[in-house]
């Protein structure tokens, strides 16, 4: 069997099962296809910062971390990247999770092989047809950094103890820096589906989120909505 060519796509399969692992692998590059193994998740994060792969296949049941972690950190820098969850869970609960967490994709173990690949070739095709959009996996805005794969802020090389919504306002404010988010934007895209927010706890978590990035870095919109602003 010939390697892959430099060009040909890259799928990150993230399996702590050696053996699942290496068969996915192997049918991977018998299409021609390039892969990437990832054993845990804090692996898999990085590597979907640093490899910049077209598809992820992700198992849920990783030995440091659930998947469905992986699935929301990945989507915090990058919402083009095709993510397929491969995992012994079939409840439905566990679909819906992982699908509202941003998955594209859920296939059941045991697998056949010509299914995986086939639902591989479905995201490859969607990717194609798609521009691509670059997003990094870090920022930086005056004494504030974010690096959205590890899932960590600081400010001035201090890491910053956010709560995870503070952390959520935090990347939606950051990934539309200059522009005005309303109220209702934020209540819908930091809650997400199946959570309720309101204006007034809206409010005070972001006003306790100003505190810890500096006031300077987010305007406030009365009214209407708040404002990260590009500081030099």
């Amino acid at each position: 069997m010939s390697e892959p060519a430099a060009d040909a796509p890259l799928v990150l399969v993230v399996e702590d099962d050696p053996a699942i692992a290496n068969l996915v692998g192997t049918a991977l590059e018998s299409r021609g296809l390039r892969h990437a193994l990832a054993g845990t998740a804090r692996r898999a994060i990085a590597d979907a910062a640093e490899l910049a792969p077209r598809v992820i296949l992700l198992d849920l049941g990783l030995p440091d971390m659930d998947g469905i972690e992986v699935v929301r950190r990945v989507r915090t820098w990058s919402s083009d990247l095709s993510i397929i969850v491969v995992s012994a869970r079939s409840d439905d609960a566990d679909k819906i999770d992982a699908l509202d967490a941003g998955a594209d994709d859920y296939l059941v173990k045991p697998f056949s092989v010509g299914e995986l690949l086939a639902r591989v070739r479905v995201a490859l095709r969607r990717a194609s047809r798609e521009p691509a959009r670059p997003e990094s996996p870090t920022f930086a805005n005056g004494g504030l950094t974010i690096d959205y794969a590890a899932g960590i802020a600081r400010v001035r090389g201090e890491e910053l103890h956010l709560t995870p919504m503070e952390y959520r306002l935090l990347v939606l404010l950051s990934r539309n820096t200059d522009k005005v988010l309303t109220h209702q934007y934020l209540l819908e895209h930091a809650w997400g589906e199946g959570q309720v927010g309101d204006l007034a706890s809206l409010r005070v978590i972001m006003a306790s989120l100003r505190k810890k990035i500096g006031p300077e870095l987010v305007q406030t919109h009365v009214g209407v909505g708040y404002r990260m602003v590009r500081v030099e």
